[in-house]
């Protein structure tokens, strides 16, 4: 199939403006040409857009596509069955949603991703991590206190098997070559404590540098990365020296760490809209009152560490990590990035950054030849307000990922 998308205002990340008079050809899953002049195709279905946004389609780098429960230690009472039941659902509604990428932080493994590529599901193309890899005792360890022997299995319920548990270097590398042999796209570790894991403090510097070392050694060997949830200056800094490629979260930053990570070339990945859920409706939602309150020190950190983080050019990627039914809130993160930064630099963190993160330059998150054909076409001008990318019922009225139309609502 071809579409002719025209009379419409193209906004390219890359630009600083939405330029109106531009025409996009799609042929099969490509974008063949974009023109400020009529493009001529005779076998192109035509797309009046009605002068409406044209847009990339947009990209979530944080997200938990197996993760159905709001507080992770109930999926031990979840079947793989059911998780992925669950999963189905969640992966289409990010795509209605306008992002026709995503990566999976820990737990979607190469059986979801190819169900998304064949076509058994509908959802957004996927860059997976298979399982996070953390130590004993950290934020991946779910284990209870009165548990003195890990699971029977991997396999055995939906909290088992999007989480692993590697202490010392080698065992980290095997677990490293494990999830890339799984179809990994990236090497997810845990290298401090979190707020959802009962038994850490946010504080805790979690994995020594040689265990940090030993994963990127591997990731770089298989040529993929290392992204790290992290939220200290002390434990950012340490994965940073050993090489991870990507900081999640990062709340508690400092200008000197920052500074580090900018020097290094290191992307942040702030996850400012599960903060703001958890606080406002996780009790509700199952997530314990004590864990709870571990939020708390780091919800008035959040907007302050990225509008410092641009301010010292390090490179934002848009990441949400929300969980559970609290996944509704996905497009929140426009309207909280958008109290520091201008509409420009959230929408590009949501589409060629994250395609630099994912070393996809060129091929997601920009409308141009040759560019996957993932777009969007929006009733308004996100660079004059957020809110047209945060109402997708009422603005957002075609979506197209890998050149097929998955939404058509234009008179």
């Amino acid at each position: 199939m071809s579409f002719l998308f025209k009379n419409l205002s193209l906004l390219d990340p890359n630009w600083k403006e939405a330029r109106g008079g531009y025409e996009v050809l799609v042929e099969g899953d490509t974008i063949k040409e974009v023109s400020s002049k009529p493009i001529k195709s005779k076998a192109a279905t035509v797309v009046d857009c009605g002068k409406r946004t044209l847009t990339p389609g947009l990209i979530d780098c944080h997200v938990h596509t197996h993760h159905s429960e709001v507080y992770i230690n109930r999926m031990e009472a979840v079947p793989l069955t059911l998780m992925m039941a669950r999963s189905a659902g969640r992966l289409k509604r990010m795509l209605d949603r306008g992002f026709t990428t995503v990566r999976d932080a820990g737990g979607a493994d190469w059986g979801t991703k190819t169900a998304v590529e064949s076509g058994l599901i509908p959802g957004p193309r996927m860059f997976i991590s298979c399982r996070s890899i953390g130590p004993t005792g950290g934020h991946n360890d779910r284990n209870r206190r009165t548990d003195f022997t890990g699971p029977p299995c991997l396999c055995c319920n939906g909290m088992v098997f999007i989480r692993c548990i590697a202490d010392g270097p080698d065992a980290v590398r095997k677990a490293a070559r494990e999830q890339m042999r799984q179809g990994a796209d990236q090497v997810k570790l845990m290298v401090s404590g979190g707020v959802a894991s009962p038994t850490d403090r946010i504080t805790n510097t979690q994995f020594a540098a040689e265990e940090i070392r030993a994963a990127v050694e591997e990731a770089v060997a298989a040529d993929v990365y290392v992204t790290a949830h992290a939220y200290t200056p002390r434990a950012v800094a340490r994965a940073v020296e050993c090489g991870v490629r990507g900081i999640e979260h990062g709340n508690l930053l400092d200008e000197a760490t920052v500074g580090l990570m900018r020097d290094r070339g290191t992307f942040l990945i702030p996850t400012l809209s599960v903060v703001h859920a958890v606080i406002r409706e996780g009790v509700e939602a199952g997530f314990p009152a004590e864990l709870r309150e571990k939020m708390f020190t780091i919800f008035e950190t959040g907007t302050r560490v990225v509008e410092m983080a641009h301010r010292l050019g390090v490179k934002l990627v848009y990441g949400t990590d929300l969980l559970g039914a609290m996944h509704r809130h996905q497009l929140d993160e426009f309207a909280l990035r958008g109290e520091v930064l201008k509409p420009l630099e959230v929408i590009r963190s949501a589409t060629v950054t994250a395609a630099e993160l994912f070393r996809r330059e060129g091929e997601i998150g920009v409308v141009a030849p040759e560019a996957r054909a993932d777009l969007l076409v929006v009733e308004g001008n996100p660079l004059d307000d957020l809110g047209t990318l945060r109402d997708p019922e009422r603005h957002l009225t075609v979506i197209v990922k890998g050149g097929v139309i998955r939404k058509n609502v234009l008179p």
